[in-house]
Order: structure tokens, then C-alpha cells, then sequence
């Protein structure tokens, strides 16, 4: 028998946007099938996926007959379906701080972050630029250190509880801790990603899938 309401989310692994995804399936407890598509794997410019994902990027959710794509959209399609108030509550000024930071890291830190990564991580070790990676560091920095200036005085993003907003910015803080390059000192940030890292789901679906 067909399951009209299972879960697919079309990504490889290795994609952040794919582990935000995933992250968020782990911590409401929803089994899913994860199908590679993107990257080494390719398939995602195809017309099959194009008819799904006009920007023939990855994740994209197939959740029964509705197809879902944008990785934070998905968060928040997940969250408001499975009716996580706890993740992204209801109440519209707890609700507007998960959302400033999910579009924050959409708009601000995921360009910034996804620039350095590639240009240590994808590019060749011969035809990296010292000068390129150093320019992308300090994008980051600045932005981490934002971060860091807010979390003093606030446990996670949105306030004092786990949201959907540290599942958005999460694998590009772990991109960023973990990259070699130099980074200022951040000790909110080093504070909240050691909480996220005590999380099995975001060990899991991030940090053992490494930098690749």
C-alpha cells in the first residue's frame, strides 16, 4: 500500500541546505527517503527535476501530492505541518525572530559562507587563491562576529529555546569552525555551537557527513 504522506527529500548529503532538512526530520522524529541528486551526483537539471524544482537546486520535499523546494520554505512547510510550536512558535514576535534569522542567513551568511567553502573544499588545491579564500574569511568574520555581539545576550537565535532558525544557520557555523582559515574569537558562538553539537541529529546529519 502507497503511503500518501511519506516523506522524500531529493539531496545529496554533502549539501547544507540538504542536512538543514534532514536535521530538522531527525529532531520531529519523521522517517524520510533521501535520494541523491545534485553535485557528483547530478540529475538536477534535468527535465524530471526541473518540472519539480524550477531552479534546479537542491533539497526539494515531496510530501504526498505537494512538492515543496527552498530549503528555509521547507523548514518552516515542516514545522507548520507536524505542528512544531516549539521550533517555530506560533506567537507572532517569538515567530518573527526565528524568521529575521532564517532570512538573515539566506540572504547575508549562506552567499558569504558558500564562497569560502568552495573556494578551499571545491576548488583544487593548485588553483586555490590565498588572496580569494583570505577576502571570503573575512566576509565571514564579520558576520560571525555580528553573531557573536547578539548571542551574549541570548541563548539561541530566537531567544531561549532550540528553533528552526539554529537548524538554518547551523552547518555553515560548523562549515566555519572547522574550515582552516582564522577566525576571531567568538566565544557566544563557540557557546551556542557547542549546545547544537550536543544534539544527536545535528552530529549526525552534519558533522559525521564532514566537509566535502
Amino acid at each position: 500500500m502507497t503511503n500518501n504522506n511519506a516523506l522524500t527529500v531529493l539531496g545529496r548529503s554533502n549539501s547544507s541546505n540538504v542536512q538543514k532538512v534532514m536535521w530538522l526530520l531527525d529532531e520531529i522524529e519523521q522517517p524520510c527517503v533521501r535520494a541523491d541528486v545534485g553535485g557528483q551526483f547530478g540529475g538536477n537539471k534535468d527535465a524530471d527535476y526541473l518540472a519539480k524544482n524550477p531552479n534546479g537546486v537542491v533539497p526539494t520535499l515531496i510530501h504526498g501530492d505537494a512538492v515543496v523546494w527552498e530549503s528555509n520554505t521547507i523548514l518552516r512547510y515542516l514545522a507548520n505541518y507536524f505542528r512544531a510550536n516549539g521550533l517555530y512558535p506560533a506567537d507572532a514576535v517569538a515567530r518573527s525572530w526565528v524568521d529575521r534569522w532564517m532570512d538573515w542567513q539566506l540572504s547575508s551568511l549562506g552567499p558569504a559562507n558558500r564562497v569560502l567553502f568552495q573556494r578551499i573544499v571545491r576548488t583544487p588545491a593548485n588553483e586555490r587563491s590565498e588572496d580569494a579564500i583570505r577576502e571570503a574569511g573575512q566576509q565571514n568574520a564579520e558576520l560571525f562576529s555580528l553573531l557573536d555581539r547578539f548571542l551574549e545576550r541570548s541563548k539561541y537565535l530566537a531567544g531561549e529555546s532550540f528553533s528552526i532558525a539554529d537548524i538554518a544557520v547551523g552547518p555553515l557555523a560548523y562549515r566555519w569552525l572547522t574550515l582552516p582559515v582564522e577566525r576571531p574569537h567568538c566565544p557566544n558562538v563557540q557557546r551556542w555551537y557547542d549546545l547544537l553539537c550536543e544534539r544527536e541529529a545535528f552530529r549526525k546529519h552534519v558533522i559525521e557527513i564532514g566537509l566535502s
